[in-house]
């Protein structure tokens, strides 16, 4: 999944932005509660989408917002962690209040973001500090360049925003769970991973040990499934997406170590085949979700 944002923003803009959509806040308080492993098929997790999943659906040449929160609502979800090509970054109060009034209409609450392209500008990270407080959201996904973690020390702290930084797949700086855990070791706990399932699996590591690893520093999970085809001539055919279930991932056990975590950021379904049409698929996905859920009740 890719970032690009490229909009400017100031604090005073932002409060504005705050104060415009606080009549909004309450119900967006609501949808975001944490539910109870009695209140649903999903248990004790905020389960969502990445809306990256339906970036196929196009309206005047960009990403659907509306039809994608509808897609979301048939679903059966109430929660995003947003693609910014949905909800692009701005400093507009009426935008704010806009996405805010479009989100809150299909019951869905954005509680996370990304990826971030955090980098050693302190400026500019900044505001995305402060669209993520205006907007509420509970963390940014990202992907911090090496020299950026002096500046998101400081910025977590005076925001209260988790930073997740996410496995991009082979070959990426961020690749192994054991790099990740190192390079965060020593900086803020609101630091930690965003759990990429399927780029786990694709970097030959285990996504069930990285939530072990990371435990309470876990801020986003991308959940998706691979499948490894050894047979496979080609090395770019060796390691396939494919619809939860019918993968390697391991998603009761998986689960089972989130919930021990009590883990309260969103559990994102992300599902990158069948771009334009992956909406049967998602179902799919959903019930090995659904599933998965029951063995933690019986447990």
């Amino acid at each position: 999944m890719r970032s690009d944002i490229s909009r400017d923003l100031t604090r005073r803009e932002l409060l504005a932005a705050g104060l415009a959509a606080a009549g909004a806040f309450a119900l967006h308080s609501r949808v975001n509660a944490a539910p109870s492993a009695a209140e649903g098929p999903y248990g004790p997790f905020k389960m969502g989408l990445q809306s990256y999943s339906l970036r196929g659906y196009m309206a005047n040449g960009k990403p659907d917002v509306k039809k994608a929160l509808a897609i979301t609502k048939d679903l059966g979800l109430h929660h995003w962690e947003a693609y910014p090509a949905h909800i692009p970054m701005t400093a507009s109060s009426d935008e704010i209040a806009r996405y805010k009034k479009l989100t809150e209409a299909e019951g869905v609450a954005v509680i996370g973001y990304g990826v971030i392209p955090f980098t050693k500008d302190h400026e500019a990270n900044r505001k995305f500090f402060e669209f993520a407080k205006a907007m509420d959201f509970g963390y940014l996904s990202a992907d911090p360049s090496l020299d950026s973690f002096d500046s998101l020390d400081k910025l977590v702290e005076e925001y209260g925003v988790g930073v997740g930084i996410h496995n991009h797949g082979p070959g990426h700086h961020y690749a192994l769970i054991d790099t990740i855990a190192k390079v965060i070791k020593d900086h803020h706990p609101k630091i930690g991973c965003c759990i990429d399932t399927g780029h786990f699996l694709r970097s030959n590591e285990d996504p069930v040990r990285a939530a072990e690893v990371f435990g309470k520093r876990i801020y986003g999970v991308h959940l998706k499934d691979v499948k490894e085809h050894k047979d496979a001539k080609d090395v770019t055919e060796r390691m396939k997406f494919t619809v939860l279930g019918h993968g390697d991932l391991r998603t009761a056990d998986l689960l089972k170590v989130l919930a021990g975590l009590d883990y309260q950021y969103c559990l994102a379904l992300e599902y990158e085949e069948n771009v334009l049409n992956p909406v049967e698929d998602l179902r799919a996905c959903l019930e090995t979700v659904r599933e998965a859920v029951g063995t933690l009740k019986k447990s």
